[in-house]
């Protein structure tokens, strides 16, 4: 991993630099900075109506009880594309619009989401969990011996149980 980041630290730079110098003498110095400045406003106007769309996202699908992992990671996604928009350079805000657009965040984020695989704790330990199938209901476990069936105990305490009052 620290490999990686060092490349990136060393090689982004250079190439945005590269890139200003390439664009600052086609265009000039101050349409250059003019141009960054806009990218960067336009990309965080963007990055806040897309971030309230997919909020609202996660809230229909929690109210049908459904896990909105996907939505979840693609609002991940969009924190990244911000970040990368308002980072100065043309090479980040190619990046940053790239995962702004819903079709190819919506990809990267399936992509994403195969690779990773949740474990539950504690009861739920050595099962692996699927619950990015969304036509499965919420945190159901793709275990070929159980089904798709939790066990569980509970007990409901109504609150006369725990408020005793004697009048005297």
């Amino acid at each position: 991993m620290f490999p990686i980041l060092l490349i990136l630290f060393i090689v982004v730079p250079i190439i945005e630099i590269g890139l200003f110098i390439q664009v600052g003498g086609f265009l000039g110095v101050w349409p250059t900075i003019a141009l960054v400045l806009i990218t960067a406003m336009v990309g965080a106007s963007l990055v806040r109506s897309q971030g309230i769309r997919t909020l609202l996202n996660v809230q229909s699908r929690l109210q049908k009880g459904q896990l909105p992992a996907q939505q979840i990671l693609e609002g991940v996604l969009l924190a990244v594309a911000g970040v990368l928009l308002l980072t100065p350079g043309f090479m980040t805000d190619a990046l940053g619009m790239v995962v702004l657009l819903p079709i190819p965040r919506a990809m990267l984020a399936k992509y994403l989401m195969a690779r990773v695989v949740v474990k539950g704790a504690g009861a739920f330990s050595n099962r692996q969990f699927n619950s990015f199938d969304d036509s499965q209901g919420p945190f159901t476990h793709q275990d070929p011996t159980q089904g798709d069936t939790f066990e569980g105990e509970y007990e409901r305490k109504d609150d006369d149980d725990n408020h005793h009052h004697r009048l005297k």
